[in-house]
């Protein structure tokens, strides 16, 4: 019995630990079951060093979807092609029949991918593609294989590259050497530099063919032999357009051997046999120093090329460092254009067109450049390097940048000592024209008599200060990776500013750093940043309060004024009701009651009222009224002030009254071009225009009358304002000039970088501390002062809200002291009417004791002891209370205050 009852105890407990061990499995199962797979297949072969890189960056851009997205997840199906694209089509067949892929990716020469795209059209597969048709337009592609996508640089590029370089060399021939293979681009490529070099007036002067390496029995004897035919040629100009590695081990190894490789002699490789150099031994790269290569610029400051690189350098770690090459980071891109399509499209949806739309849709930065298509072929302009084989662990150096558009950075040949002269540049792009160092610096020009101090400031024996020197130290900061910490020189003018924008213009400088205004006409020969500060023109007049008559009624409106009058009197007449007949001191005569009650609401206003309130009614009404008077007393003293202090300018004082009064106006002598705008657009007289230098000129001028006002522009008005705002006020013109800016040589890229760079300070907030330190430093004159026109009368919208509330309460209380007045009556009738024929409330005159002196007087309930002692005479009265049924004795005599009362009495 103890063995069943421990047995039915650890079932349970069974139960309970297998449940906790299926679970975990289950969710698995679930969560498995919910995400949306994907499938890749990449074709490539994957015996070749550059394919291994290939393969490792993709498994890297697949990895880092997956780990983002839980419910999607992408697996990739890698197959080799052997270079051969019968086997490579075999393969697509098979990924896709099979393996059932959405994208095949890869197909290295054109030839394979043109068979693939078949499949890919037949079962509607996008394919991306790493080559692309040297000599077949685009439309007939498009219409051949609608789903194919070429990833592909453009050959034609590389080519005017290549023959811009042997342009260069001021050769007008050249000798190309090619690898013959039947499945390559080689003779497109050909063709392509043909074109290329006819443009430039360039011939091929020899054409070596060399044979497939595999195909050669003695490799080293037949290289031999081809080349020595190549010393009888007079072109020293060679170049290997096609060649796989061991024929370049071979090539090079043999043209050293015959001196083909000497300093009158210029070698040029492409961009893959480029890519090969870091996988040849030491002596191949000992026989090739001094050839001359491509590659395709790219910038390595990414967060996913830093992640790129990194986990190559995990796979890589017998190596110091590992740059990945631009075709590794074509084929990451290639998954990314993927995972960014999964990413737009429905999970539910498995339309391979319209994956293909959204592939096609592309828009993104990628690691080699702007990704996105046009015409299904990747559309963006690639920056070229040229870099120089060295025999040492680098391998390389780089000399020059090449766009399409802007040529070379810098001339090629720089003819010293030692021929072709090496720099080392860094990754990132650089924009610009030359290559900036310690003995090539920027050369930057600065004024030396600016319009202030402020802007630049140039002291003997002490470096520049100003404004314009911190912002550009600020940007040169920001760019210092860009430019190499852009190296410079300030060298100070003191010609005018149109004279150094000449030698600007003329490249003897190649920035200004200053207060240069930008203006349309200086803009079509040199370059302009964007403006750091404002535009526009201002007008600079001595200050002149605008005196008035009435300025004690601007700072309420007209119906505010009305509202507050009409407030005012209802509030006197609720009090005159609830008080005159209760208040002694608002008692008497009628006009005496209405002088009281004025002379009340009136000393209410300044709280200096003196008369005491006695009705809580009357209290109520009374402390509303107060409370309103506080506001609208204060608001009346704060706007009156503000009226008074802040200084205004006359409205009469504008252009066409300087004009009308014949009046002089200052201009800076450096403005040539707001003295043309006040005689040309405003149509001032030249000899009204006088020019000032400096700060103290216009001080002196002012002073002395010479001028009456002073154009210049928004930011002189700013420094000048915050120095002298309690003597000068300004008004901005209509007119608008561009602003202030820095000048570069004529479409010199470094422009664009310097605006971007104005842009990122504005938007951090140091151009504002800038401004803050430099042009407006000093608390003088707050910049939160409300302008003369900002100072406004105060209007009833404001306030209508306090005026309802104080209107409403006195309403009330006055219905309500109405109300109680009719009550009032009311009982006193229905209490007259109970008494007795006989009882009547007698008085007795003391002075006379004739019995025909006595009166009746009837008692309402309203009646007081004052009210009877108001009689001025000796009287008795008989006094019933409400609600009692006795009567009280009341005596008075002719003395005040005598008052005798008797014990109540029962009612006869």
């Amino acid at each position: 019995m103890i063995f069943y009852a421990q047995t039915l105890n650890s079932i349970p407990n069974f139960l309970l630990w297998l449940s906790l061990i299926i679970l975990p499995f289950l969710f698995q199962c679930l969560a498995n079951s919910s995400q949306s797979t994907t499938s890749i297949g990449v074709i490539m072969d994957v015996n070749s060093e550059t394919a291994k890189q290939q393969r490792t960056a993709m498994q890297i851009a697949a990895q880092s979807f997956n780990n983002y997205y839980n419910n999607q997840n992408i697996v990739i199906f890698f197959r080799d092609s052997g270079r051969n694209p019968l086997q490579a089509a075999s393969v697509a067949e098979e990924l896709i029949t099979k393996e059932k892929v959405k994208v095949i990716i890869g197909m290295e020469t054109w030839q394979e991918a043109a068979l693939a795209a078949d499949l890919g059209a037949k079962f509607q597969v996008p394919i991306i593609s790493f080559s692309s048709p040297p000599s077949v337009s685009s439309s007939l592609v498009q219409l051949r294989w609608p789903f194919l996508i070429q990833m592909s640089q453009n050959l034609s590029v590389q080519m005017n590259f290549i023959a811009d370089m042997i342009n260069a060399f001021n050769s007008q021939k050249v000798i190309i050497i090619y690898e013959d293979n039947p499945y390559s681009n080689d003779s497109g490529m050909l063709s392509l530099l043909s074109e290329a070099l006819e443009k430039l007036n360039l011939q091929i002067e020899y054409l070596l063919v060399l044979p497939p390496f595999t195909s050669l029995s003695d490799p080293k004897g037949f290289v031999l032999d081809e080349l020595l035919k190549l010393l009888q040629l007079k072109s020293r100009v060679f170049v290997v357009l096609q060649a796989s590695l061991p024929m370049v081990n071979h090539l090079f190894r043999e043209a050293k051997k015959i001196g083909l490789l000497e300093k009158e002699s210029s070698w040029i490789i492409n961009e893959e046999i480029t890519s090969m150099l870091e996988y040849v031994d030491k002596s191949v790269v000992s026989s090739m120093e001094g050839v001359l290569g491509i590659k395709t610029n790219y910038c390595t400051s990414s967060s996913a090329y830093t992640h790129l690189q990194e986990n190559f350098q995990a796979e890589n770690t017998e190596k110091v460092e590992f740059k990945p090459r631009s075709n590794v980071l074509l084929a990451y891109d290639s998954i990314t254009i993927v995972t960014k399509a999964l990413e737009k499209m429905n999970t539910n949806s498995s339309s391979s067109k319209i994956l293909l739309e959204k592939m096609l849709s592309s828009n993104f930065n990628g690691l080699i450049g702007d990704i996105r298509f046009k015409e299904r072929q990747l559309y963006y302009t690639p920056m070229l390097r040229v870099i120089k084989v060295v025999d040492n662990d680098k391998k390389d150096i780089e000399l020059d940048f090449w766009t399409p558009k802007l040529k070379f950075a810098r001339s090629l040949r720089e003819k010293t000592s030692d021929g072709i002269k090496e720099e080392s540049l860094n990754d990132c792009v650089p924009k610009k024209w030359k290559i900036l160092n310690d003995t090539n610096p920027l050369q930057v020009a600065i004024p030396m008599n600016p319009a202030y101090d402020a802007f630049v400031k140039v002291s003997q024996n002490q470096n520049a200060t100003g404004f314009c020197i911190d912002l550009f130290q600020e940007i040169r900061e920001i760019l210092r990776y860009t430019y190499f910490d852009l190296p410079y020189n300030f060298t100070p003018f003191s010609e005018s500013f149109d004279d150094i924008l000449r030698e600007v213009q003329d490249k003897t400088y190649d920035a200004i750093v200053g207060d240069v205004t930008i203006l349309a006409s200086r803009a079509r020969n040199v370059s302009f940043t964007q403006p750091y500060t404002e535009s526009g023109l201002s007008l600079i007049l001595p200050a002149e309060t605008e005196d008035s008559a009435w300025l004690f009624m601007k700072p309420f409106s007209m119906v505010m004024w009305i509202a507050t009058i009409g407030i005012l009197i209802y509030t006197m007449i609720t009090i005159w009701f609830l008080e005159h007949h209760l208040n002694p001191e608002f008692g008497g005569p009628l006009k005496t009651q209405i002088s009281t009650t004025l002379w009340f609401a009136f000393s209410s206003l300044f709280f200096a009222q003196r008369e005491k309130i006695s009705s809580n009614s009357a209290r109520v009404v009374v402390g509303v009224w107060l409370f309103l008077v506080f506001v609208i007393t204060s608001s009346y003293t704060a706007n009156l002030s503000s009226l008074l202090t802040v200084q205004k300018l006359r409205s009469d004082r504008d252009i066409e009254w300087l004009k009308q009064k014949n009046l002089s106006v200052g201009c800076f002598n450096t403005s040539t071009f707001v003295k043309d705008y006040l005689v040309e657009v405003y149509n001032f007289p030249r000899h009204q225009v006088v020019d000032v230098e400096n700060e103290d000129d216009i001080l002196d001028k002012f002073k002395s009358k010479n001028i009456s006002a002073l154009f210049v522009e928004s930011p002189y008005e700013k420094v000048f304002l915050n120095k002298y705002c309690k003597d000068y006020t300004a008004t901005t013109a209509a007119y608008k000039f561009g602003g202030l800016g820095f000048v570069f040589q004529k479409d010199d890229p470094m422009a664009k970088d310097f605006s971007e760079a104005i842009l990122t300070l504005a938007e951090n907030g140091k151009l504002k501390n800038l401004e803050d330190r430099w042009l407006t430093p000093s608390n003088k004159c707050s910049n939160n002062s409300p302008s003369p026109e900002e100072t406004e009368s105060l209007t009833f919208d404001k306030f209508w809200r306090l005026y309802v509330i104080c209107a409403a309460t006195s309403t009330i209380c006055l219905l309500v002291a109405l109300l109680k007045k009719c009550l009032h009556k009311h009982n006193h009738y229905e209490e007259a009417d109970q008494l007795p024929q006989g009882s009547v409330i007698s008085e007795s005159d003391n002075d006379n004791n004739n019995n025909d002196s006595q009166r009746a007087i009837r008692v309402g309930t309203g009646l007081n002891i004052e009210n009877l002692m108001s009689l001025n005479k000796s009287a008795t009265f008989g006094v019933r209370r409400r609600n009692s049924p006795k009567l009280e004795t009341i005596s008075i005599s002719d003395e005040p205050g005598n008052l005798r009362r008797s014990q109540p009495a029962a009612m006869p």
